[in-house]
């Protein structure tokens, strides 16, 4: 539009258009349909000089911004197909493998109408292999230089495709105490899933990452018998997945619940349960009239939640949202028919079952996260096995579930305590030490073996100053003397946990007492950190332990390189889990015929890709 209309406005008569200036009516050049703006233009030069200046002006720099006309040969270039070499080409080809790898879209998407332009072949065969290595290259930087590394392991089978995946993750501490994570492996596994098989396959993954056995801290598998098998075979420290055990302890107590029929329809409560949330799921009209009752009760819509056998947390979950509908339920049955009734005394069951199984799934869900490490597994039995011991007045009809719970949890950790991963990882942790140790001798036995694994640790940072220079208390005595004194009890300044188990973690800490090292003729700077770190109060348990160790690093060098090896070790096997499920994602029905080498390198891609983007 042209910028004369700045100073007219059409009213009316369209053939004219009136000057904002002076209200005069000025007649529009040419015919209906067709009019120009040049008597407009005459106007302000004749009588409105200066806003005809600002015209010209305004037109002028409008003009300076429209590019020239191209050239014939510069729109024929344009319409030529780049060249595979090309900067451009390339840049778009990269966006694109990207974007294929981080949202999990099939190879064949290129094939689409919005990418029919581009070569689906060019994708699978060149680009993604070339993204690949160029990430393998950026992880193998990354453990280069790293001393101790950490893994885990499973096996995955799909569901769609005759394909078995067998996962290998690492995770390791740099020195500066940044937690690093990244998958080497889903590599294809053939054949049976014998201990040999599986320790051979994973001896060449390790191979192909240039990886020592030397250099591998332990290895989080699942508690099958061929994975133990495995690991014993290729000469690596390994253990059990924490959540996997707990798992099976839970079902432990779950069968032991089910084992009690309901004297009045001989059938168990779970089972009632069940029947109850299978009714509606398998009926819309059901559903649909419960969800007019919620909505009558002024309740949010919600759905009852089927539990899988195969997760414990499931059938928690499913209670609870049971538990949570339970107006709505009984206003059901008034107006509708339920094949399966909860009995009052049935109802009371499942709220207690729930009180008992609430502490394992806030436990489930803290050692599968992220920062979960194996320090955690000694004080989360040690509470857990309090808990279970308590006796309370609501226990009635849940009895044999805390004790059928009580006696797995002993039985599947009953040398917890004595394995030195475990108990060396717990003492290092700053939020437990040795607090949580409920066996003496178990807890001298450790605190020698990290004297050993302390004094044994030579740094180069540590060259050139002396420990106790470092750990030297303000009021200048000896660091001996007050390592040797008697450590006060000090008062948590931690706020009351707002879950269970937190009271508990909390309770056992101020219960505990710290035992002191007595001072010897030739106390060593490892002692002497040792005793120093092991008398201070305990951090706070949501406070991270690594952040610890990086502000107290250069006042306990020693214990703090021993740290990083001990620390580095995940409690569960969860991070092989993510992988899978990441897995399940890549080889859908759209990519049921997609190789194992593909989806081990989309896969690869997926968990890796984003460390290197940012």
């Amino acid at each position: 539009m042209s910028a004369v209309w700045k100073y007219f406005t059409v009213k009316g008569e369209k053939s004219q258009a009136e000057c904002n200036v002076c209200n005069v009516s000025v007649l529009r050049g040419g015919k209906a349909g067709n009019y120009n703006t040049t008597n407009l233009i005459k106007h302000l030069h004749k009588h409105h000089l200066k806003q005809y200046e600002e015209f010209m002006q305004t037109t002028s720099a409008k003009k300076k911004s429209v590019p020239l006309q191209q050239t014939l040969q510069e729109v024929i270039q344009k319409l030529q197909k780049l060249t595979p070499e090309s900067n451009k080409a390339k840049l778009i080809t990269e966006k694109v493998t990207e974007f294929i790898v981080l949202d999990d879209q099939p190879l064949s998407v290129v094939e689409n109408m919005g990418f029919q332009r581009l070569c689906r072949y060019y994708i699978s065969d060149t680009a993604v292999p070339s993204k690949y290595k160029q990430v393998c290259e950026f992880i193998s930087k990354r453990l280069e230089n790293v001393s101790t590394i950490s893994f885990t392991t499973d096996i995955w089978s799909s569901d769609v495709c005759p394909m078995s995946l067998l996962s290998l993750t690492a995770q390791w501490i740099y020195s500066s105490f940044d937690l690093q994570k990244a998958v080497l492996h889903a590599k294809q596994f053939r054949g049976s899933h014998t201990g040999e098989s599986i320790a051979g396959a994973t001896e060449k993954m390790l191979n192909t990452w240039k990886i020592a056995k030397s250099k591998v801290h332990v290895v989080l598998r699942d508690n099958a018998s061929n994975m133990i098998k495995a690991m014993n075979h290729l000469g690596v420290p390994s253990l059990g997945c924490f959540a996997h055990t707990l798992q099976l302890i839970v079902n432990e107590g779950l069968l032991s619940q089910r084992s009690i029929p309901n004297r009045e329809q001989r059938r168990t409560t779970l089972a009632v349960s069940r029947k109850i949330v299978g009714h509606f799921k398998h009926s819309p009209l059901a559903y649909s009239r419960l969800e007019d009752i919620q909505l009558e009760l002024n309740m949010q819509p919600r759905r009852l939640q089927q539990d899988v056998r195969t997760r414990w947390n499931s059938t928690l979950y499913m209670i609870e949202s049971l538990i949570a509908q339970k107006r709505t339920l009984c206003a059901y049955t008034a107006e509708y028919d339920l094949p399966y009734t909860l009995t009052a005394n049935q109802w009371g069951l499942l709220e207690k079952t729930i009180t008992v199984l609430a502490p394992f799934e806030e436990l489930t869900r803290e050692v599968s996260s992220s920062f979960a490490f194996a320090s955690d597994v000694i004080p989360s039995v040690i509470v857990l096995k309090r808990i279970l011991t308590r006796q309370t007045e609501t226990d009635e009809g849940i009895k044999s579930m805390k004790g059928t719970l009580l006696e797995a949890v002993n039985r599947r950790f009953r040398d917890v305590e004595s394995e030195p991963l475990y108990s060396l990882a717990t003492l290092l942790d700053p939020r437990y030490k040795d607090r949580y140790f409920t066996n003496e001798e178990i807890s001298r036995h450790t605190k020698d073996a990290l004297m050993s694994l302390t004094q044994a640790s030579k740094m180069e940072e540590v060259l050139g100053r002396t420990i106790s220079d470092a750990s030297q208390p303000a009021d200048g005595t000896s660091s001996e003397l007050a390592a040797s004194e008697p450590a006060k009890k000090t008062s948590r300044v931690e706020a009351a946990s707002k879950n269970r188990l937190g009271n508990i973690f909390n309770e056992i800490l101020e219960e505990s007492t710290v035992e002191c090292v007595p001072p010897q003729s030739t106390t060593t700077n490892a002692r002497i950190e040792i005793q120093t770190y092991l008398i201070e109060p305990t951090i706070q348990r949501s406070d991270s332990p690594l952040l610890y160790w990086k502000v107290n690093k250069p006042r306990l060098p020693c214990l703090a390189a021993t740290a990083t090896k001990f620390l580095s070790a995940p409690s569960t096997s969860v991070e092989s889990e993510r992988l899978f499920s990441s897995a399940s994602i890549i080889v859908d029905e759209r990519r049921s015929s997609l190789s194992a080498e593909k989806a081990e390198m989309l896969i690869f891609l997926k968990k890796n890709l984003p460390i290197m983007l940012k």
